[in-house]
């Protein structure tokens, strides 16, 4: 079926059970309620329930199609083949001397363990100054705020020199239909100029104030790896040699790879990261920073690494500017205590530098296991005869230049919006759905109109994740004046 009949269809296709349960479940939400629109939508969209998987997004869409119809602001919602991942897309026409810039932001949640959290993930609750709920900060904070910006947009009589692209993703978090996808399907829809993304973090220190925006210009390449080891079977009364046992192997392998530390590499840029932030954060970190950088040899700089590691206030995220790396993630062996199974897998996360090959980063893993009966492949959706030239390809994105217009109206937004703010241009240790744009020589900036405080950053992805109704306000605003300059008539 075609998207634009499935769009028009939406809205009375039958929900699948988590929206449904989630439309269900709004009335009984709690009461707490605010008279600022952008905390709203975002309690409306924590409480529609978008966890992947399934992925399921219609409803959101929906909603933002609403919403945006009221505002007389075109638009339309594109379901991909499974029938669940819906991406909303308007577009806020201007007179079309530039070309458009997108926004960007995926509606999609990871899980949430409603026994681990002291609220519901789905109410939406404000509690002291906060909403709670999964998606709060990642994303649907951002949908709710530049959702906000481009209707404000659109009630501004000041002409706008280029189209305002608003596009809320789905499948972003690890599903198949993300904006890969919507790429190939559906280029000419979101073609712009430049673009905005998830990705850098706005983080709010110790006084209260906002002092630091990290805008990412690149991503780090995520690869799934799969590790597989055979061996003798057997009673587990009977103990074989650990060489010749799947799990004994396992282990072994496991071992090697968790002591194992890939090589330093600093690029230029990360290393003029390093010294702004060194400026900023004066002490252990910023000593730190310097015997880094001015390490004589590869020991001297992974001893500073390590320092700068454990000086890091949040405790993530700078190693990963570092070096490659390598996080075990699933192990499955075995059926019964008493059997000595003849198989073992482990599925390893890798997050890769610019211009770092995957077929040499798996030589440098098998020469570390140092087995070859150990099986390491590359776990993806895609047939294996395409792996070889995507993952080439991916590895060699550039950056995203930062002398665009739309790198200008960051800092200058930030800057009217947090005054003193620094704004610091990274690369991204995680990955997001900006790969599309990027691979085809389109800028893309990621950062987090959402400003948060280290106990607040530290609950993405994890429990009682939060976002301040003081910075989703602030962060509609500061979307808002991105827009306005970058669209603005020159």
């Amino acid at each position: 079926m075609r998207p634009l009949l499935l769009a028009v269809l939406i809205a009375a296709a039958p929900l699948a059970p988590s929206a449904a349960r989630a439309a269900a479940a709004s009335p009984a939400a709690p009461t707490a309620t605010t008279s600022d629109p952008t905390v709203a939508l975002l309690q409306e969209l924590i409480r529609i329930d978008s966890t992947n998987a399934p992925g399921d997004t219609r409803a959101i869409a929906a909603r933002l199609k609403a919403l945006f119809d009221a505002a007389g602001v075109p638009n339309e919602i594109i379901v991909a083949p499974n029938g669940k991942a819906a991406h909303f897309i308007a577009r806020l026409k201007g007179d079309g001397r530039r070309r458009p810039v997108l926004v960007a932001t995926h509606t999609d949640v990871v899980p949430a363990e409603p026994a681990r959290w002291t609220a519901d993930p789905f109410g939406g609750e404000l509690r002291d100054g906060f909403v709670y709920g999964r998606g709060a900060m990642d994303n649907k904070g951002a949908v709710a705020a530049f959702a906000q910006a481009v209707l404000r947009l659109a009630r501004d009589p000041a002409p706008r020199s280029r189209d305002v692209i608003f596009l809320a993703e789905a499948d972003e978090e690890q599903g198949q239909f993300n904006t890969t996808w919507l790429a190939q399907a559906h280029w000419d829809k979101i073609d712009a100029e430049f673009a905005l993304n998830e990705g850098g973090r706005t983080l709010i220190g110790a006084d209260g104030r906002v002092r630091e925006m990290q805008v990412s210009y690149a991503d780090k390449l995520t690869l799934n790896l799969k590790l597989r080891t055979q061996g003798r079977t057997g009673h587990s009364s009977r103990p074989l040699p650990l060489d010749d046992t799947a799990n004994g192997q396992m282990i072994a392998a496991l071992a090697r790879l968790q002591a194992y530390r890939s090589p330093i590499t600093i690029s230029p840029a990360v290393a003029d990261y390093l010294r702004a932030t060194a400026k900023l954060n004066p002490g252990p970190l910023a000593t730190a920073v310097g015997d880094l950088l001015a390490a004589p040899d590869a020991a001297a700089q992974a001893a500073a690494a390590d320092r700068l590691i454990a000086a890091q206030s949040g405790g993530w995220g700078v190693e990963g500017l570092l070096r490659n790396t390598l996080v075990i993630t699933m192990l499955t062996a075995g059926q019964k205590p008493n059997v000595i199974p003849g198989e073992a897998e482990a599925v390893m996360n890798a997050r890769l530098l610019p211009g770092v090959t995957v077929d040499a980063y798996m030589a440098e893993l098998r020469a570390v296991i140092g087995n070859p009966r150990a099986e390491l492949e590359i776990v993806s959706a895609r047939p294996k005869a395409e792996l070889a030239d995507f993952y080439a390809r991916r590895s060699r994105i550039a950056p995203s230049p930062l002398d665009t217009e739309l790198f200008a109206a960051i800092r200058k937004g930030a800057e009217q919006t947090w005054p003193g703010v620094t704004v610091l241009p990274t690369l991204l240790v995680a990955a997001t759905d900006a790969t599309p744009w990027r691979e085809r020589g389109v800028p893309v900036y990621g950062l987090g109109p959402i400003a948060a405080d280290a106990a607040t950053a530290l609950r993405v992805h994890g429990d009682d994740e939060r976002a301040a109704t003081a910075s989703v306000r602030t962060g509609a605003d500061f979307a808002y004046r991105v827009l306005r300059e970058v669209t603005r008539a020159r």
